[in-house]
C-alpha cells in the first residue's frame, strides 16, 4: 500500500512540476541518442501533426510513473497518445494484462480500457502473477458494472494484437520501457527509453510544445514561400 501511494504521489508531483512557463520548448536533436532501426514507425496517426508514442509494460515501475504524465500532457496539448504493448518476458503476468486491456478496449470501450491500464499501474506492486491479475481484473470489472468472461481470448486474436505491438517494438529496436517518443510527420525526439540521457517523463510537455511550434513554423514558412511565387 505504501509503495502504491508513493507511485501516485511521485506522479502527482511530477505533473505539477512541468508547465510551459517553466520549460523551454524543444524538439528534434536535443534528446538522448537512440539505437532505433526502422524509424518509419515513428509517425503520428493520419490527420495529426504531432503525437506521443509509448512502448510500455504493465509491470514496469518506470512505466507506472510515466503513465499519468503521458495522459495529462496528451490531454493538455490535444495530441494523440499512441500506446504499444511491450510486455517483458521477466514479468510473467504482463502479457496477459495487455490481453485483458485489449478485451476491454474491443468488447467494452477504449475509455474504460485506458482506465483499466491506469488502475493496473497503480496496483502494480500487489500483482505478482496471473492469479493475482485475474482476481484484480475480475474485481475491477465488477466495480465498473462489467463481468469478465471465463475465457478472455478464446481464438487468440487479442494475443496476436499484443504480439504484433511487441514485434513492432523489436523492429524499432526498443531496448527499455517505457520508450517514450514525441513525433511529427518528419521528425522525432526521444524523451525516454535509451541508455543515455535523463529519460525523464517530466520533460514531455516541453518537447510536445516544441513539436507543435515546429509544425506551425513549417506551415508558416510554406505559406510565405507560396506567396513569393
Amino acid at each position: 500500500m505504501l509503495m502504491r501511494n508513493a507511485i501516485v504521489a511521485v506522479a502527482a508531483v511530477a505533473m505539477l512540476a512541468f508547465t510551459p512557463s517553466t520549460m523551454q520548448a524543444q524538439f528534434a536533436g536535443t534528446g538522448p541518442r537512440d539505437n532505433f532501426r526502422d524509424t518509419t514507425i515513428l509517425r503520428p496517426p493520419t490527420g495529426s501533426k504531432v503525437a506521443i508514442i509509448v512502448f510500455e509494460d504493465l509491470g514496469c515501475p518506470a512505466c507506472a510513473r510515466a503513465h499519468p504524465i503521458e495522459r495529462q500532457v496528451a490531454a493538455q496539448y490535444h495530441v494523440p497518445l499512441v500506446r504499444y504493448d511491450f510486455p517483458l518476458a521477466q514479468h510473467i503476468w504482463t502479457f496477459q494484462g495487455a490481453v485483458d486491456a485489449r478485451y476491454i478496449e474491443d468488447k467494452v470501450s477504449p475509455k474504460l480500457a485506458d482506465e483499466y491500464r491506469s488502475a493496473v499501474f497503480v496496483a502494480q506492486m500487489s500483482i505478482s502473477g496471473k492469479d493475482d491479475l485475474r482476481q484484480f481484473t475480475e474485481h475491477w470489472m465488477q466495480q465498473h458494472g462489467q463481468k469478465m468472461p471465463a475465457v478472455v481470448d478464446p481464438d487468440g486474436a487479442l494475443a496476436k494484437k499484443v504480439q504484433a505491438d511487441y514485434d513492432l517494438g523489436k523492429r524499432l529496436n526498443v531496448e527499455y520501457t517505457p520508450t517514450l517518443v514525441v513525433v511529427t510527420r518528419n521528425n522525432y525526439q526521444v524523451v525516454g527509453g535509451t541508455a543515455e540521457g535523463a529519460n525523464d517523463p517530466t520533460k514531455l510537455a516541453g518537447v510536445v510544445e516544441g513539436a507543435i511550434a515546429s509544425t506551425k513554423n513549417a506551415a508558416a514558412g510554406n505559406t510565405a514561400a507560396r506567396r513569393k511565387r
